[in-house]
């Protein structure tokens, strides 16, 4: 596969509608049982933004996601995109880039910025984030933060194309919560939630793209 090529393609695809909420809605999970979640906030939703990163490494299109560390909130432990809140004045780029130079450790100066996808509001955390879709050549190393990160796992890209990429099973959501969760499993781990609502999105649209 020609990466670059892949790139000019999935940059002119960006340009055009996109699936949206459509695709959001394939991955969406819903609660088992009595219990359903507040969807009610008495605040408005914080700005945030996240980054797609994808970059090559043996013939093969790669992703990087992180595990959160364990903490006392809703995406505790959970496999996420780099990303995170809006500072003030921040664009989408500007946070994704930032965030995910302090998390995993990238040189944003070496990144391309493809486009972004539709704007997603997380429920759980009252955020409404936008996914930034960006591309960088290798060689990369990583330096996650102990900190913010327990890890990071990487994902094939086209991986998520084949029809049985789709899983679905119970989770327990924040410890408490039953959830029927459709999801991507990489390297072992379970990716659901909004991170797997966005991924869809773009998987969505990599079927328009062409790998030659």
């Amino acid at each position: 596969m020609n990466f670059d090529h892949f790139l000019n393609d999935l940059r002119t695809r960006l340009q055009l509608p996109l699936p949206g909420h459509a695709a959001h809605d394939l991955m969406k999970a819903e609660p088992i049982g009595h219990w359903r979640p507040k969807l009610d906030h008495s605040n408005p939703a914080r700005p945030g933004a996240v980054l797609i990163l994808l970059y090559p490494e043996a013939g093969i299109v790669k992703l990087p996601l992180i595990k959160r560390a364990t903490y006392a909130g809703a995406h505790s432990g959970q496999i996420s995109l780099p990303g995170g809140k809006a500072e003030a004045g921040e664009t989408a780029v500007d946070t994704a880039l930032r965030e995910a130079e302090e998390e995993i450790g990238l040189d944003r100066s070496r990144v391309e910025v493809l486009g972004m996808l539709t704007e997603l509001f997380v429920i759980a955390s009252n955020f409404t984030v936008t996914p930034v879709v960006a591309a960088m050549h290798g060689p990369i190393v990583f330096k996650p933060d102990p900190y913010e990160t327990a890890g990071m796992i990487y994902g094939d890209l086209f991986d998520l194309l084949r029809e049985e990429s789709v899983l679905k099973k119970e989770i327990l959501a924040a410890g408490q919560y039953r959830m029927m969760a459709p999801h991507f499993e990489i390297e072992g781990e379970v990716v659901w939630g909004a991170t797997a609502m966005m991924l869809n999105e773009l998987r969505v649209i990599l079927k328009d793209v062409s790998r030659d």
